[in-house]
């Protein structure tokens, strides 16, 4: 079946997106200094923090790369299971150290590793975070581009410059104090639009016999015939940029307080408990109904044969999650610029407000980066594994050490980042998203081995 675009939906995403742009500019004006744009004057409370991070997480990268792209291929066991087991594990670890991050109060990733490795170590970990993210930041461009080109036919490339400008606009406007209020109103369409998608997209399956009937076997199979070194290609990047994440790092520290920091991640538990499965089934059923379309419009697609109330707020949410991920890995990226390069580099003792200046002019070129980068990935699922994977083994490992095991000390924190990232870059090439399997196993042994060694050998000399 071919997909046939309704212009009508696309009213829905006009109404969100002036919401969102309304909000933005109204809570804009309780910015006053950096400390309002990048961590929202540390006020978010439990409900915004949950919000906020379900928003920030489930962004293009899953509604059109990720679990729907995985769901559409290789079936729904795959995509609806194996990524809720792994964020359970992943947001346990991060419970667990929750008020710590709280605590710590930093701006970026990379002041964290400083305080335990050193100056080099933030050179490099602001390196791969900038790129990692206008990396993730790209993709989202291209996702609600195919939002665009489904509602009204408009070509891809334009409708990637017309998303671009919009994220890149609401990102500059209103920073965290903006998008933490906007991301918790964006959840909710989430899980709305969701939830009564489900049985429309079932009766326009055909019904579940009719859906199973057309359905690759094996597609019904717990694996996918994907085998464990693939799957493992596809879930370590994830848990790895979960626990890892900058942006909920930053938002923990937003937190009102430590507990409001771990509630905040109870309710994501229950969000994404909601929103995986949801996706996977729908994607799952597009396999069924569109067999020859791109995976990345499967759940777009099925916006078209649904009932055009329904069908519209199942786009709304599919827009939502997209701006609001665009908009916080932007922002995200162009903090560790102003922090991490103009801060630590060029002006070590500039006051808040050009520190604020700063911030939101590096979001527009970052964007534009952004845009650059996206025209050397065919697909969204390529990219979104790739920057992924990079963070994944080049951060992760070395923060969760600075939380989980005093003992680590530099030269084991920056080994494990260079040698995360060079190990992504070479694996990558013969082993593709596989490549996963090795280079976080290889950053985190290189952690461990080379800490213990150098800790012996400081002992020795004293």
């Amino acid at each position: 079946m071919a997909i046939t675009p309704n212009p009508t939906l696309l009213w829905f995403v006009i109404v969100y997106c002036l919401i969102m742009v309304i909000l933005g500019i109204w809570y804009s004006r309780r910015i006053t200094n950096s400390d309002d744009f990048i961590l929202a004057g540390r006020s978010l409370g439990p409900i915004v923090l949950t919000g906020t991070l379900l928003a920030t997480f489930v962004g293009s990268g899953t509604v059109t790369g990720g679990v729907n792209s995985l769901a559409y291929s290789y079936g729904f066991w795959v995509a609806g299971v194996a990524p809720i087991l792994i964020s359970f594990f992943g947001l346990g670890i991060l419970y667990l150290i929750a008020p710590k991050i709280r605590d710590y109060g930093k701006y970026t990733i990379s002041q964290i590793l400083e305080s335990q490795y050193g100056q080099v170590a933030r050179v490099i970990s602001a390196v791969i975070v900038i790129l990692a993210y206008v990396g993730m930041v790209a993709y989202q461009f291209k996702g609600f581009a195919f939002v665009l080109n489904v509602t009204t036919e408009i070509p891809v490339d334009v409708g990637t410059i017309i998303s671009a400008i919009l994220i890149i606009f609401l990102a500059v406007i209103g920073g965290l104090m903006a998008v933490a209020r906007t991301d918790t109103i964006s959840a909710f369409f989430v899980v709305l639009g969701l939830i009564v998608a489900i049985p429309s997209v079932l009766i326009a399956g055909g019904g579940w016999d009719s859906i199973v009937s057309n359905l690759p076997q094996e597609n019904l199979t717990m694996t996918g015939n994907l085998s464990t070194f693939e799957i493992l290609g596809f879930m370590l990047p994830y848990l790895f940029l979960m626990l890892g994440d900058q942006n909920i790092y930053q938002r923990l520290a937003s937190s009102t307080g430590k507990e409001s920091a771990k509630t905040g991640l109870i309710g994501l538990s229950v969000g994404l408990f909601l929103v995986y499965p949801a996706i996977a089934f729908i994607a799952t059923v597009a396999r069924s109904v569109f067999p020859d379309i791109a995976p990345g419009m499967a759940l777009i697609a099925m916006t078209t044969l649904m009932p055009t109330f329904f069908a519209g707020i199942m786009l709304a949410a599919v827009a939502a999650f997209i701006v609001t991920t665009g908009n916080s890995y932007l922002l995200s990226a162009s903090t560790s610029m102003a922090y991490d390069v103009y801060v630590r580099y060029f002006r070590p003792n500039a006051e808040s407000k050009e520190i604020l200046l700063v911030t939101k002019l590096t979001i527009p070129i970052l964007g534009v980066l952004a845009y650059v980068l996206l025209q050397f990935f065919p697909t969204i699922l390529q990219l979104q594994m790739t920057s992924y994977l990079v963070y994944g083994a080049g951060i992760t490992p070395a923060v969760l050490a600075v939380f989980l095991w005093p003992r680590v000390n530099k030269y084991g924190g920056i080994s494990s980042m260079i040698i995360g990232v060079v190990s992504t870059l070479v694996c990558y090439k013969p082993y593709g998203l596989k490549g996963a399997a090795i280079a976080i196993p290889l950053a985190i042994i290189s952690l461990i081995l080379v800490t213990l060694l150098t800790s012996k050998k400081e002992r020795v000399s004293v």
